[in-house]
């Protein structure tokens, strides 16, 4: 059962609610080159990127955001540090939405200059608490950094907003550990009704962090808890969204591609299943068809599983058995494999 949140609009994407789950990336260009900036935005809306963020840390940044916004067909996010005025500036130029702290940002006054310009312009705030930017006066008062000073962290930045009479708030309370991450979501989510960006930050490498994020956001998400996601790698921010596309995917909160279901091979297995599937997966990575493919290796699990699929092969000696909606529609030599099965997809 997903957690009941507010609902809110970044730019045309609903995040909260009923809405479905989005995918959010930041790029790692230089936001003042807006040429580079433009086509890595366009690179992670192939992969269907829902949301993109960008670092403004100076004025000239912020001026960008006109070009870029002119560029691209995504939602984009202004990432703002401590200073007020860049806030003003990318919402002066178009940006969709704000990450900011409002406790760092500047005054009272400076705060309510942002929040009256956000208003006047329907902007969402995400707050975004981490683990590594708790004041120190919170981590002394509550024994450090864990899941109760994290979320008295966003607690108290959600009323300087409320204060002023605001509302279109998001929320992510991140941590470079699971367990706190978790934890800290789970907590907030007794007391606190916005809704959430979820993830691991600075997860780690494509390899070690896909790992980890998948966990912390799978283990969230499973739970209900989560309303928007991003996958926090060191590396091209393409693979951060393939990754939190296919999480969403496995969990079957997103079906929009064909979902392969392919054993691990072992001794009894006498067709080159390894290939075939790297071809198969190759082959089918833009066809946007939500069915279930099941290539097995041999007869010991593989009829059960193919007849369970859409469509599925369980492979012989030098050939195979091809399945469709759990009947044997043909029996096929491992060379004609790969065309048959493409066509079989075509076709359904």
């Amino acid at each position: 059962m997903r957690r009941k949140s507010k609902e809110m609009l970044v730019g045309t994407v609903g995040i909260g609610g009923e809405y479905p789950i989005s995918v959010q990336s930041m790029t790692n260009t230089d936001t003042r080159d807006a040429e580079k900036t433009i086509k890595q935005i366009l690179e992670l809306e192939k992969v269907g990127c829902d949301i993109v963020r960008v670092a403004v840390p100076d004025k000239e940044a912020a001026e960008a955001i006109k070009n870029i916004k002119q560029g691209i067909n995504i939602p984009l996010i202004a990432d703002i540090h401590f200073d007020y005025r860049l806030a003003l500036s990318a919402i002066k130029n178009g940006v969709d939405g704000l990450r900011i702290n409002p406790g760092n940002i500047g005054s009272k006054d400076k705060v309510k200059e942002v929040v009256l310009a956000c208003k006047d312009r329907h902007l969402p705030i995400r707050i975004g608490v981490n683990s590594g930017s708790i004041k120190r006066e919170i981590i002394e008062k509550y024994n450090g950094v864990n899941e109760d000073s994290m979320v008295y962290s966003a607690l108290e930045h959600i009323r300087i907003l409320e204060d002023l009479n605001y509302n279109n708030i998001k929320i992510s309370l991140k941590a470079t550990d699971v367990a706190l991450t978790i934890n800290a979501y789970k907590k907030a989510a007794e007391v606190i009704d916005y809704p959430f960006h979820i993830g691991i930050t600075e997860a780690g490498t494509p390899w070690s962090g896909t790992i980890k994020s998948s966990i912390g956001i799978g283990s969230l998400l499973l739970m209900g808890i989560g309303d928007t996601i991003r996958v926090s790698l060191t590396g091209n921010p393409v693979e951060e969204v393939r990754v939190g596309k296919q999480i969403l995917r496995t969990l079957g909160l997103l079906k929009d591609k064909i979902e392969i279901i392919s054993c691990p091979t072992c001794g009894r297995t006498q067709i080159d299943l390894i290939d075939l599937v790297s071809k198969v997966e190759e082959k089918i990575g833009d066809i946007a068809k939500p069915i279930k493919l099941a290539i097995m290796g041999c007869a010991v699990n593989g009829p059960g599983e193919a007849r369970e699929a859409d469509l599925g092969i369980a492979g012989g000696v030098g050939s195979a058995i091809i399945f469709k909606k759990g009947q044997i529609i043909k029996k096929v030599e491992e060379h004609e494999l790969l065309d048959e099965l493409i066509n079989e997809i075509e076709k359904l």
